[in-house]
């Protein structure tokens, strides 16, 4: 499953989930908002597709109408509106264990930049232990560990067949606040899910 397989999965989970919607030229943003734009393609070479984060309406709604025409025919293009994370992740789920990894703020700091705030490790054998802890130890409280962890056996019981067969499942989340157009968090925290794959 790959990323455009992804969007469409999350929408159909019980996950918290980005409020995804296709982008078409008939598409209107909300000016009192910030975008996000991104590209989910057909094919399985789905990494470092074009997107606009945190945009206004103007600039998300034209770089929408340009990936449009780039990618006509090969996929999608989806909109959503932008939040600031607080601290972000990544969950690999395989049938032995689930590893949770997470940094402060942005998933660019971890997956861009290489910034890691802690690993933790639980085994399939015992998952109500964790089995190990890299890094700082406070910086995912007890309530946070056991939220993304309640989200990981949602997955793991959809994917299962996968899972059987020695794929992985990644998850990438976010403790985040919607924002208001000048980009202020506003309302309150929720874990939200942004992207969901299978890896042989």
């Amino acid at each position: 499953m790959n990323k455009y397989l992804g969007f469409y999965q999350l929408k159909t989970l019980s996950l918290p989930a980005v409020p995804w919607k296709q982008f078409t030229p008939e598409t209107k943003l909300d000016e009192k908002l910030l975008w996000t734009v991104r590209v989910a393609v057909e094919d399985s070479s789905d990494l470092n597709l074009p997107r606009l984060i945190g945009a206004n309406s103007d600039e998300a709604s034209r770089k929408g109408r340009e990936l449009l025409d780039m990618y006509s025919g090969r996929g999608l293009i989806l909109y959503y509106p932008y939040f600031i994370a607080e601290k972000s992740g990544v969950m690999d789920i395989n049938n032995s264990r689930i590893v949770i990894e997470a940094v402060d703020k942005d998933l660019w700091n971890l997956v861009t930049c290489g910034r890691k705030n802690v690993t933790i490790v639980i085994s399939s054998t015992n998952e109500n232990e964790i089995s190990e802890y890299h890094g700082d130890r406070s910086f995912l409280s007890p309530d946070e560990i056991c939220e993304i962890r309640r989200h990981a056996a949602v997955i793991k019981g959809k994917f299962r067949d996968d899972l059987s067969e020695g794929s992985s499942v990644l998850a990438e989340w976010s403790f985040a606040f919607n924002t208001d157009i000048g980009n202020k968090p506003i309302g309150h925290r929720y874990l939200v899910f942004y992207e969901l794959r299978t890896v042989k």
